[in-house]
């Protein structure tokens, strides 16, 4: 997709427009995907505004519960419609791996429905109904600690994010980070540095592995690394809701 034909297209199709067989063997052999550019500079810009607007039904502050230093907060219903349309559009193309991942590991693992909207009235049954959605902002000297954003009993097992601040310009520092605790082995980091606008699809929880003796679980955190100047803002789009 040129420039010109993703500026023009809205966030739903170019998500559709993806390459999902290519996305789908990253996710697969390394346990994340990174997308081409999605969102364009205006519309990253327009979404980090928000940050300081009144779309939120909490804020944390991520020093006061020892996550790390920095600030994020999670929308409230209705969502914006960018982030609602991305939320929905991933979800459909992420649903088929996420079952597929499923049939690959041992143990009692769950499917997913084929639409969103029938993972949410899932969640809502299981007493989560508070969306997950949210935005992070971080300045200098600022991190996240490595952590898994499950939030109940229902979690889908992806999660995607992008950054609306420009690396290099805006901010530096600030790698986004995913560790692999490999079981009888040391653990496996990747610092990742995605351009601005594309999202980054990865575990919400754990990934199957081949070994020498079939599939295995992998854990995995995330976090991001120091920020060390600059202001970094990113958007984390999680699929189910919270308690």
């Amino acid at each position: 997709m040129t420039a010109q034909t993703q500026a023009q297209a809205g966030i739903t199709e170019r998500i559709h427009s993806l390459d999902w067989d290519a996305l789908s063997d990253q996710l697969d052999q390394r346990g994340f995907a990174i997308t081409e550019p999605v969102l364009s500079a205006r519309e990253c810009q327009a979404l980090a505004s928000l940050f300081d607007g009144e779309r939120f039904r909490a804020t944390i502050e991520m020093a006061r519960h020892r996550f790390g230093e920095g600030r994020y907060r999670y929308f409230s219903h209705p969502l914006p419609d960018p982030i609602q349309s991305a939320r929905v559009a991933f979800y459909e193309h992420l649903a088929p791996v996420a079952n597929r991942w499923a049939d690959l590991l041992s143990g009692d693992n769950p499917h997913f429905p084929d639409t969103h909207e029938q993972l949410l009235e899932r969640c809502s049954a299981a007493g989560q109904d508070r969306p997950t959605p949210l935005l992070l902002r971080y300045r200098g000297g600022d991190w996240n600690a490595l952590h898994q954003d499950l939030y109940g009993e229902i979690f889908f097992p992806f999660q995607v994010l992008t950054v609306l601040s420009d690396g290099g310009a805006d901010y530096t520092g600030g790698e986004f980070v995913l560790l692999e605790q490999r079981p009888r082995a040391q653990s496996r980091a990747h610092v990742l540095q995605p351009p601005r606008g594309a999202f980054v699809v990865f575990p919400t929880r754990e990934r199957p592995n081949h070994g020498a003796h079939g599939y295995h679980r992998v854990t995995l955190r995330h976090g991001v690394s120091t920020v060390t100047s600059g202001e970094r803002t990113a958007l984390g789009i999680i699929f189910h809701d919270s308690k």
